[in-house]
């Protein structure tokens, strides 16, 4: 099995900066990429950022120059550091990752969430 645990979450005000972090354990053999989606209330889970074993990003158009995804593939940790904070950023926070883990009868895929982490952006 593999785990997720988010941290960094809290109250900021709009204009302000948080760091989240997302740490993975477990049987862990590969990890292939992890992202950040992110649940407003009333709306659908949406992805907010990505990043691939090899570096490539991706983020949704409102985020772009304001939030900033990095992998730490020795450590199987995600982050996001976002900045410029806006109450539409409103949400709960989730790391989700995807890769292969060992298992007692050989490697299988895994595609995992986080419990989430709270931001909440407001004066």
């Amino acid at each position: 099995q593999v785990q997720l645990v988010e941290s960094g979450g809290g109250l900021v005000q709009p204009g302000g900066s948080l760091r989240l972090s997302c740490a993975a354990s477990g049987s862990i053999f590969r990890i292939n990429a992890m992202a950040w989606y992110r649940q407003a209330p009333g709306k659908e889970r949406e992805l907010v950022a990505s990043i691939t074993r090899g570096d490539i990003t991706n983020y949704t158009d409102s985020v772009k120059a304001r939030f900033t995804i990095s992998m730490d593939n020795a450590k199987n940790t995600v982050t996001l550091q976002m900045n410029s904070l806006k109450p539409e950023d409103t949400a709960v926070y989730f790391c989700n990752a995807g890769g292969f883990r060992g298992d007692p009868s050989g490697m299988r895929a895994f595609n995992t969430w986080g419990q989430g982490t709270q931001v909440t952006v407001s004066s």
